[in-house]
């Protein structure tokens, strides 16, 4: 399920529109941020802590973050 999760990742990496990519205001940015929760905690607990993260990627909030 993680191997899954993190190809499902790179696909956007490589495919989704570039104004899309480069808006997160995080350092590592959001699809890297998932793939490092993912590999660290596993399928579950990473896409968790993924999409908060992805949810809280809006004014104020922003800097570096990791999981």
């Amino acid at each position: 399920m993680a191997r899954l999760s993190v190809a499902v990742i790179h696909v956007y990496q490589r495919f989704a529109p570039h104004r899309l990519r480069s808006a997160c205001r995080y350092e590592p940015s959001c699809s890297n941020y998932a793939i490092l929760a993912i590999e660290k905690y596993g399928a579950v607990k990473g896409w968790k802590l993924a999409l908060n993260r992805i949810y809280r990627c809006k004014a104020p909030h922003g800097g570096t973050d990791y999981p």
